[in-house]
Order: structure tokens, then C-alpha cells, then sequence
């Protein structure tokens, strides 16, 4: 059996079983022995889709650094409002709460899209 493209492809042990024995066996039916998946993922590659797992995750959470600012901004704007006009305490707590509401809810998304990231893809 010459030496082509195809038999450099195939691992050295699995060449001499090839050239030793007396079978006569066509490409396509070397290439079914051949597993896929070797040619298709290294460790290089997990190793990068893994450093890209972490990046897209620590870049989710830097929304929880917003929610945190969006919620302080809310609480010190009630209390300005508060110490302005003590008589709309019930109004601007209402307000307040669902600002704080509306911040946490976006800080919560981005948690959930960093676990996403981790774990699921």
C-alpha cells in the first residue's frame, strides 16, 4: 500500500495493522475505523470555549454592579424627596419600591444569563 494523503491521516499503529494485513480494504471502509470526533474538538478549543464561558459570564454580572448603583439611586432620591415634602411619605415609598423593584428585577436577568453562560451552553 503506497504512502497518500489518506494513510498520513491514519494513526501509525492503525497503518501497520493496514499494511500487515492481507485484507484488501478501500478507503471508505478504513475511514468508517477512523473515529470523527478527534479531527473536529482539541483541548485547544475547549480551552477557549471555556475562557469565553468565563468572560460572557463575568460580563453578565457586571449588571449587578448597575442594579446595586440603580438601587442606591433610588433610595437616596426617596429620601431627598422625603425630607422635602414629609406629607407624600406613602406616595413616594410607593414609587420607591417599585424602582427597587424594577432595578432588582434587571440585576436578577443578569445574574440568570451569567448561571446560563456557565451552565447550560
Amino acid at each position: 500500500m503506497p504512502v497518500t494523503l489518506f494513510s498520513a491521516v491514519l494513526r501509525p499503529t492503525l497503518l501497520n495493522v493496514v499494511k500487515k494485513s492481507s485484507l484488501n480494504l478501500s478507503p471508505a471502509v478504513v475511514s468508517c475505523i477512523i473515529p470523527k470526533s478527534c479531527f473536529h474538538i482539541t483541548s485547544v478549543r475547549k480551552d477557549i470555549d471555556q475562557a469565553a464561558k468565563y468572560i460572557g459570564a463575568g460580563a453578565a454580572t457586571v449588571g449587578a454592579a448597575g442594579s446595586g448603583a440603580g438601587i442606591g439611586s433610588v433610595f437616596g432620591s426617596l429620601t431627598i424627596a422625603y425630607a422635602r415634602n414629609p406629607g407624600l411619605k406613602q406616595q413616594l415609598f410607593t414609587y420607591a419600591i417599585l424602582g427597587f423593584a424594577l432595578s432588582e428585577a434587571m440585576g436578577l436577568f443578569c445574574l440568570m444569563m451569567a448561571f446560563l453562560i456557565l451552565y447550560a451552553f
